[in-house]
C-alpha cells in the first residue's frame, strides 16, 4: 500500500494527532510552571537593585524590597528542601 492509494482525507488526521499533542504538551508546561512558582506577579522587580532607588517611585521602591525579600527567604527555603531531598536519599 502506499501514500498515492490514501487519497486526500489522511492529511487531517495528521493534523489532529499534531494538534493534540501541541496541546498536551501545553497542559504539561503550565502544570510544570504551577508548581515551580513561575506566575510570580512581583517577578519584575528582582531585576532592581538598591541603586535603582533614584530611577523609582518610593511605592515601587517598597513593592522592590518586599519581592527581593520574599525572594530571598523562599530561595533559602527551596535549598533546604533540597538539601532535605539529597540527605534522604543517602
Amino acid at each position: 500500500m502506499n501514500m498515492n492509494e490514501w487519497g486526500d482525507g489522511w492529511t487531517i488526521y495528521i493534523w489532529l494527532v499534531s494538534g493534540v499533542s501541541i496541546l498536551i504538551a501545553v497542559v504539561f508546561g503550565l502544570r510544570w510552571a504551577a508548581k515551580n512558582e513561575q506566575f510570580d506577579e512581583d517577578i519584575k522587580y528582582l531585576v532592581f537593585d538598591d541603586n535603582d532607588k533614584d530611577k523609582m517611585d518610593p511605592e515601587e521602591f517598597k513593592n522592590y524590597q518586599a519581592a527581593t525579600k520574599r525572594q530571598e527567604a523562599r530561595r533559602i527555603e527551596a535549598l533546604k528542601e533540597q538539601a532535605a531531598l539529597k540527605e534522604q536519599s543517602r
